[in-house]
């Protein structure tokens, strides 16, 4: 049988502080800026957030300014009646700027490899890219 749930974990160096990231991750005019897409945010726990034009939203579940974010995470995508998954960013100061270790728990199975590349495509490249030009 099966999984019908998998976890996606990734480790990526962003040549930033773990304050800028953090602010590149919460703030929706940087998240729009280094996605190219319309991104809202409200930066408290319990608030709501949308990325990539409203296919991905979510809500706040813990902040830790500079160092953690958790978030209720999902697409338009989800299948039906599905949970959420939960996304975990843990932020930690390195030589190169920040490591930043991503942990995505609870993604329906049959998504789980096309969200492990898209991290990398649409979240970890444009931002090491944002930071570099700024």
């Amino acid at each position: 049988m099966s999984e019908k749930v998998k976890t996606v974990r990734q480790t990526v160096s962003i040549p930033a502080k773990p304050t800028e990231v953090y602010d590149a991750l919460l703030n929706a005019r940087k998240h729009g800026a280094f996605t190219g897409s319309k991104a809202t945010c409200d930066g408290r726990v319990g608030g709501k957030f949308t990325a990539y034009d409203g296919y991905i939203w979510g809500k706040n579940l813990e902040l830790e300014k500079g160092l953690r974010i958790v978030q209720e995470w999902q697409t338009t995508e989800w299948p039906e009646g599905a949970p959420p998954s939960v996304v975990e960013f843990r932020l930690e100061e390195s030589k190169e700027g920040t490591k930043l270790t991503m942990v995505h728990s609870n993604v329906p199975a049959e998504q789980a490899e096309a969200y492990r590349q898209g991290w990398i495509d649409y979240y970890w490249n444009p931002l090491k890219d944002y930071f570099k030009s700024t």
